[in-house]
Formats: C-alpha cells, sequence, structure tokens
C-alpha cells in the first residue's frame, strides 16, 4: 500500500493540482493531507484524487466553513488531530502541529508512523521505532522546491517528490 503525504496546501491551487496529478500518476491507495487546506473549495479539488482521502484540520482550517461538508459529500475523513488509523497493519497518528508528539509517544509506544505539517519544514526521523515524517512545504512558490511524501508501508520506505 501506497500513501501520499501532503501538507499545508494553503488553497494554492496551481499547486494542489500538480499534487493530484503527482498522487494519481503514482497511483498511490491513500492520500494522507496533515493540514492547513485553507478552503472548502480547495478541499473540492481533491475530489480528482484516484485514491480516498484522509486529512487532519490546521491551525488556518478551524474557523473555515464549509470544510466538513465537502469530506461529508466526496466520502473523505477529516478529523480534529491528533486522528489515529490503521493502513495495512501499521498505526499511524496525524498531526497538524508538531507540538504534543513526543508527550503523545510516550503513552502510545504501538504507533508505527507519525505524518505532520505546520512547519513547511522537511522532517523524516525515528523516535523509539517510530518514524516522523514531513514532507516539506508545498505551497510556496518556487518551482522545485514544494515537496510531497510518498510512502511504501509493505516495504517501509519514504521518498519525496519535488515539484
Amino acid at each position: 500500500m501506497i500513501l501520499g503525504v501532503v501538507s499545508d496546501t494553503h488553497n494554492r491551487i496551481s499547486n494542489v493540482e500538480k499534487i493530484i496529478d503527482i498522487f494519481n500518476s503514482n497511483k498511490v491507495d491513500y492520500v494522507i493531507h496533515t493540514g492547513d487546506i485553507t478552503r472548502a473549495d480547495t478541499l473540492d479539488r481533491f475530489s480528482r484524487l484516484n485514491s480516498k482521502l484522509i486529512a487532519v484540520l490546521g491551525n488556518n482550517d478551524l474557523e473555515e466553513l464549509g470544510l466538513k461538508e465537502t469530506s461529508e459529500i466526496h466520502n473523505f475523513i477529516l478529523e480534529t488531530p491528533p486522528f489515529v488509523t490503521v493502513l495495512e497493519g501499521k498505526k499511524i497518528a496525524i498531526f497538524h502541529e508538531p507540538d504534543g508528539i513526543n508527550e503523545f509517544i510516550t503513552k502510545n509506544s504501538s504507533i508505527d508512523y507519525i505524518f505532520h505539517g505546520h512547519t513547511h519544514r522537511y522532517r523524516e526521523e525515528e523516535e523509539e521505532g517510530i518514524m516522523i515524517f514531513n514532507p516539506g512545504e508545498s505551497a510556496g512558490m518556487l518551482k522545485g522546491k514544494n515537496a510531497v511524501g510518498l510512502i511504501d508501508l509493505k516495504e517501509s520506505t519514504i521518498k519525496r517528490i519535488f515539484f
């Protein structure tokens, strides 16, 4: 099973379209969005995905009207972080802000992956046997500096794709 991981799209529609194309061309099974989608019409664009979408709310999503309704229309999962799910036998926690991850780890040692966003900075590190990943910037204006992640749960590999 292949996961696509993206964060902080911040209503940058041109990048969202590229992100969707990347995930569709890589035949991901699920897309994990770690928050800061920002607007309902941006979330609606993700209906073009050929996969399922799991997202958490970011700090810029908390007051946006229509996100929950749009997610229901498209059968997206949209939750308040941290949200924990199991995919391909791997337990995954999805955060927006990294604050609280260390405390979460001390209480939840059975987690395999933690995905987060918010910082717009790449992070790939293992803590206490848990892989923590943030693909980094995805809403920037500099071509080739934006990134999304591909996670192969079966092979336990992580790859970044720049656009």
